[in-house]
């Protein structure tokens, strides 16, 4: 059975009624980056912080899977399918999909900030005075710039053993998600799904100028039928 690796981004769950966070100024929101998604913000304003999480948490359990996110998990009929994906929602396990690596982690998860590996579910609001079993504050289960990112090791062996690699919904700017693709096989044949591409055209490139809900499904119906 040949292997898929899909990496996704903001493109396929902004479709579902996400909001990208980024806007066109740079801001997240209103605020700076580095205010609400940095390990500065944090110890500089932790309330900030965990208001910034908990108004995407709450948005993100008012919004559904999109026709995208089903249509990759129908590729798993005939292939062995693995998502890596940038963004930190549940869309991808909702609609179906079997083996998600969450690259930036899970706005559904909360950690402790003694111990990185307690991790717990976490679908309310986390508050100044919610605490770990060590009595230490909690803090959302989310990679900030300037941490490392723990799964990449893990979604690189998987673009080694790849034989196709589909791109949805996202610039391929950030990085270390970006230079995932070096890692795939020159052979892999790599379809970029994104109704704005920038991606500089190598090996077996085929762009689909679509957008998530139109060419993920597209995408899928063809590499079903040539299967």
């Amino acid at each position: 059975m040949k292997r898929i690796l899909v990496l996704t981004g903001a493109g396929i769950s902004a479709e579902s009624g996400i909001k990208t966070f980024r806007d066109a100024d740079g801001l997240w929101e209103g605020h700076d980056v580095m205010d609400v998604a940095s390990p500065f913000g944090w110890e500089n304003n932790k309330e900030l912080v965990l208001d910034f999480y908990n108004q995407r948490r709450r948005q993100l359990l008012n919004v559904k899977p999109n026709k995208a996110h089903y249509a990759l998990k129908e590729l798993e009929k005939k292939f062995e399918v693995q998502i890596v994906t940038q963004n930190i929602d549940d869309l991808h396990e909702r609609a179906g999909s079997k083996n998600v690596i969450h690259l930036h982690g899970e706005l559904l998860k909360a950690r402790s900030t003694f111990d990185e590996n307690l991790v717990m579910d976490w679908k309310q609001d986390i508050n100044v005075g919610d605490f770990c079993e060590h009595n230490f504050q909690l803090r959302p289960h989310v990679v900030w710039f300037g941490e490392a990112v723990p799964m990449f090791q893990t979604a690189a062996e998987i673009a080694e053993k790849a034989d196709i690699v589909i791109i949805i919904g996202t610039s391929m700017q950030v990085y270390p998600a970006a230079g995932l693709l070096d890692f795939a096989p020159p052979s892999a044949p790599v379809y970029f799904v994104d109704p704005k591409p920038n991606i500089n055209p190598k090996g077996k490139l085929e762009i689909i100028e679509k957008t998530a809900v139109q060419g993920v499904p597209y995408l899928v119906t063809k590499l079903l039928k040539d299967k």
